[in-house]
């Protein structure tokens, strides 16, 4: 039903939001969007901590997002088809014991000083989200009914912020605030480098000791939910028996799926933007206003929260509005307010950097829910290629850094203000199909 221009979505009686018998697994597999929050959040602010301990350019530490995110397109299409074959349950069995791996990597990638072996260590890990996002998304979607699928998806990446905050923490409050090097001015790190080499060298050591902690901590809890999930029972959906079409007759239907097609391109922006948002925000405080990085940090952290809270509020506002509805308007304003970041000079630019996030928050799993809401028997292969989207992460902030130093407006807007065009250009994808999914 249409009223002022907005469709509403009006039912005689609520269909259940998870089926019965079903809660047991619904809640062991959302512990698993916890999990890859923690990671992606405690990875975004070493862009600017390589930066910094190791002494490299701006373009050069976002590699550390390229890896994590390509991560994600190398490994969603071969986890969707071991999943195809060998269930759920073993699909998120082989993705926390490559999340595990990944983790332990970061020990000796940090005792060596070799930022690409860190880089390999984030790049392993991701194959093991990959796993995971391919497994618990589409296990989500299956436990209801299909009515209530986008909004059940919904309540499930609620716990992802919950990660994503206990791992914002964690950077602020047990990474960036013990590092040393990060501290000190250019100037500092420039002559101690000259007078005395071993000593700064000690110090990059130091540092890189403490980035790796958090890192070895969640490989053991990985282990952990390895086990629980190793001996726990989880129903398969029940058209994961039923004969399957073969990949490529699978990739062609889905390539010719409109909304599915293009729910890809929408999401490969929305993540873009998110990982630029939550990784530059640092650079903003810091090189636009001034602040410590832990102080900007801080403010990263304030954004996850809004992240959180609004995602509850979506939750409600999706039983009275269309999702397709709420995407288009809540992608629109996320785009005024990063221009309003990128013209505003003073603290309220960063406010509206913040505020941004609160827009986010409802994006991906609508994309998601509103892509595969019917796609069928193909719901593993097309939840590979959600997953693939997610290199969006890779690709956006990597060209966001690569404007940034290139400066190509220093007299008319600062460097990073101006590489915020970027994500403002993603917000506008997204509201496209949006505005693509309502005319339908």
């Amino acid at each position: 039903m249409w009223k002022y221009g907005v469709r509403l979505v009006v039912r005689e009686k609520y269909d259940a939001l998870i089926a019965a018998g079903h809660l047991l697994p619904f809640v062991l597999v959302t512990s698993l969007f916890a999990l890859w929050g923690f990671a992606n959040d405690l990875t975004n602010p070493l862009v600017k901590v390589f930066k910094e301990v190791l002494q490299i350019s701006n373009t050069q530490s976002s590699l550390i997002q390229v890896a994590f995110y390509l991560g994600y397109f190398t490994m969603a299409l071969p986890a969707a088809l071991f999943v195809r074959r060998r269930g759920y349950k073993l699909g998120i069995a082989v993705g926390l014991l490559l999340y595990s791996l990944g983790a332990f990597m970061t020990y000796p990638a940090t005792a060596t000083l070799n930022f690409w072996f860190f880089v390999a260590a984030l790049y392993v890990l991701t194959f093991g989200l990959a796993f995971l996002e391919t497994c618990a998304n589409p296990y989500i979607l299956s436990l209801g009914p299909a009515s209530t699928a986008t909004r059940r998806l919904n309540l499930a990446q609620a716990f992802n912020p919950m990660g994503s905050l206990l791992g914002m923490f964690v950077a602020a409050n047990f990474v960036m605030s013990k590092l040393t090097l990060l501290e000190k001015t250019a100037a500092e790190k420039a002559n101690m480098m000259v007078a005395d080499p071993a000593q700064f060298q000690s110090l990059q050591v130091a540092d890189l000791a403490v980035v790796r902690v958090p890192y070895l901590a969640v490989g053991i809890i990985t282990m952990l939910m390895f086990l629980v999930f190793f001996v726990s029972r989880l129903p398969e959906p029940k058209d994961k028996t039923v004969g399957l079409p073969s990949l490529t007759n699978s990739i062609k239907w889905l390539a010719n799926n409109k909304r599915y097609r293009e729910g890809v391109l929408a999401q490969a922006f929305y993540v873009g933007a998110q990982i630029s948002c939550w990784t530059y925000i640092i650079h903003y405080g810091v090189d636009v206003l001034g602040l410590s990085a832990a102080q900007s940090q801080q403010y990263n952290i304030v954004a996850m929260v809004l992240f959180l809270g609004a995602r509850f509020g979506c939750l409600w506002l999706m039983r009275i509005y269309d999702p397709a509805y709420l995407l288009r308007f809540f992608s629109s304003l996320a785009a005024a307010l990063i221009i309003g970041a990128m013209l505003f000079d003073s603290m309220l630019g960063l406010y509206c950097l913040v505020a941004a996030s609160g827009c986010m928050s409802l994006m991906f799993p609508t994309i998601y829910g509103l892509s595969l809401s019917a796609v069928g028997p193909q719901t593993q292969i097309a939840s590979a290629g959600m997953v693939m989207a997610i290199a969006g992460g890779a690709l956006m902030p990597f060209l966001q850094a690569v404007l940034i130093d290139m400066n190509p407006l220093p007299d008319f807007l600062h460097t990073v203000k101006f590489s915020f065009a970027l994500p403002v250009a993603c917000f506008a994808v997204v509201a496209w199909y949006a505005t693509r999914c309502m005319s339908r």
